[in-house]
């Protein structure tokens, strides 16, 4: 029987997956349903060290010796820190030692009881990575739990082996057993960087690629455009292939608008992901992903971290888009290659063309209905008619789209790569951004941002720098936009002048203390030579379009093009 607690049951399962088979265990009440789990677990053999100095430098022995990690455990207090003499050798070894300290809630922690310290990072730079398990009472808190142990085992095998730290906060009682089965708990894989082709086939992610009947890609954010024309032809063959235009310039894929009309078809959920590049726009895409409990995930890190979005990775492989995604492509047409490689018959690749045709159906159906929909006068009037004449002047630009609503307007009009700040999505900055990248760009850079955005970033026009290269929409309906369109905020008498910040403020009298060439627009008549304008006069200073809208016009435009989409048709 295995200890009650959630936490250390995962902990132990995982040990197992990670190939810990020897364990120091130091005496202590507060470890004690660690220490009990570990006798108990048939995997595991236990070696008591009454010493922590010396128990420390006992497991770094055995880890040398088998060349495989081993595991110590120490109750709570400064039975922790006595490990740190072995731990700091084991960082100049490179020795794979986990170190497992139980530890007391964090509530009590400097509040005068019994052997707290402060324990999270107590073994500072010598160890690659620290963690502290939460309490388990939920599905979220579970997969919490499961991906700090993955994160800190991954980086124990790391660099040829490193020491780490999982802290194990645990409250009263202690000493219940109860449990028959330690829980079956998902191991995350990490593939670093190899030149051998053997490698990339062991970590699985060819393997699952391969099998797939329902496999999708999906394309975070990326530094600079990388989804071609050509590549994203080769893979959509076979899989689905979801990006959004901070990932590709080859525009937008119209997710958010085809699972706006899908709702909760199972039908569309994947078996296989592979995910690569930063964050996504569309958080109605990433819950979608969540709901594919049964699906392969896999990841591309470029810097070798777990980002586990849609709490279900399996495997991470750590290397950029660029790389692996050849790699895929090959899958579909080196059969023979495969072969040869590894001496194994290959079975046919499963037959994916009707989950793909349905997807790229309803992809084709949403881009068809995004350009047949005219908006009333509104931001969304004014980005269409940007990105419309723009296309019109053939002229090499670079489009930066501030955050909240104006790169949700990206993801509905940009036919092309855009820039946003987008890895922790805040509004300031979106202005500074694009306003730096000008001043060392050859070609014209277009910034296209809100009035909250702008107004907080207005320095960003006080620069000698600044050239007629730059040219910005300002879209003004006079608070932060997106707050008309989150469903329960209505109720809230602090909406509009709390929460959205609602405001009377224009931008003319920033512009003509900046030098800034200043235009504006109030109707759908103003705005159209407005933005030609903006787009094709010749101006030494950078040039301004501000146009004034209705919030609640704004949020009913948007309402309508979502709902031209409730219920599409399928071809």
């Amino acid at each position: 029987m295995y200890s009650n607690k959630d936490n250390v049951n995962i902990l132990t399962s995982l040990l197992v997956a990670y190939g810990i088979r020897h364990a120091v265990v130091c005496p202590g009440s507060r470890n004690s349903p660690i220490v009990h789990n570990l006798h108990e677990c048939p995997h595991i053999e236990c070696y008591p060290v009454t010493d922590e100095r010396s128990a420390g430098f006992y497991a770094l022995g055995m880890s040398l010796e088998r060349d495989e990690p081993v595991a110590v455990c120490v109750t709570s207090g400064t039975a922790l820190l006595n490990l740190t003499p072995a731990v700091a050798e084991a960082c100049y070894q490179h020795v794979p030692l986990v170190v497992i300290s139980a530890d007391r809630p964090p509530q009590w922690i400097g509040q005068l009881d019994g052997q707290t310290l402060p324990q999270p990072d107590a073994l500072g730079r010598f160890v690659a990575r620290s963690v502290s398990l939460p309490s388990v009472t939920d599905t979220e808190s579970h997969w919490y739990c499961n991906r700090l142990i993955c994160e800190a085992m991954m980086e124990a095998a790391a660099k040829g082996g490193q020491p780490v730290h999982i802290n194990v906060p645990l409250a009263e009682p202690l000493f219940e057993y109860d449990v028959e089965e330690l829980p079956r708990e998902s191991k995350i894989v990490m593939q670093r960087p190899s030149a051998h082709f053997a490698d990339i086939e062991r970590s699985g992610l060819r393997h699952d690629f391969w099998s797939a009947r329902r496999p999708m890609i999906v394309i975070g954010q990326t530094r600079y455009p990388l989804l071609k024309d050509d590549r994203l032809r080769s893979l959509q063959s076979h899989a689905v292939v979801l990006f959004e235009p901070l990932g590709s310039d080859v525009g937008t894929a119209h997710v958010e608008e085809v699972l706006h009309a899908v709702g909760d078809d199972e039908g569309l959920l994947p078996d296989f992901v592979l995910y690569g590049g930063g964050t996504l726009v569309s958080k109605r895409l990433k819950q979608f992903l969540r709901r594919a409990t049964e699906a392969d995930f896999w990841e591309i890190s470029e810097d070798g971290q777990l980002h586990d979005t849609f709490m279900r990775t399996k495997g991470v492989i750590e290397g950029s888009l660029a790389d692996v995604l050849p790699e895929l492509e090959s899958c579909l047409s080196e059969t023979s290659t495969y072969e040869q490689f590894f001496e194994t018959t290959f079975e046919p690749l499963p037959d994916t063309s009707a989950y793909v045709s349905r997807w790229q159906a309803l992809l084709s159906q949403a881009a068809q209905r995004a350009e047949a929909f005219s908006p009333p006068y509104s931001q969304m009037a004014a980005v269409r008619l940007l990105e419309q004449r723009y296309a019109e002047t053939g002229v090499p630009a670079n489009f930066h789209y501030a955050n909240s609503s104006a790169v949700r307007l990206a993801c509905i009009y940009s036919p092309g790569f855009v820039y946003c700040n987008r890895g922790v999505n805040g509004i300031e900055g979106s202005l500074s951004t694009a306003a730096g990248f000008s001043v060392v760009a050859s070609r014209r850079v277009v910034c296209v941002i809100g009035d909250l955005s702008f107004f907080y970033d207005q320095n960003a026009l006080w620069n000698q720098n600044l050239r007629g290269n730059l040219r910005i929409l300002l879209l003004n309906n006079g608070r932060g936009g997106i707050f008309n369109m989150l469903p329960g905020l209505e109720q809230s008498p602090a909406r509009d002048a709390y929460v959205a910040a609602s405001h009377h403020t224009s931008a003319e009298g920033i512009c003509r203390q900046n030098g800034i060439v200043y235009l504006s627009a109030s109707s759908m008549d103003e705005l159209q030579p407005a933005v030609s304008t903006l787009l094709d006069m010749e101006s030494q200073r950078p040039v301004l379009l501000e146009v004034c809208t209705d919030a609640e016009a704004d949020a009913a435009a948007l309402r309508a093009y979502y709902a031209q989409s409730a219920s599409p048709s399928e071809s």
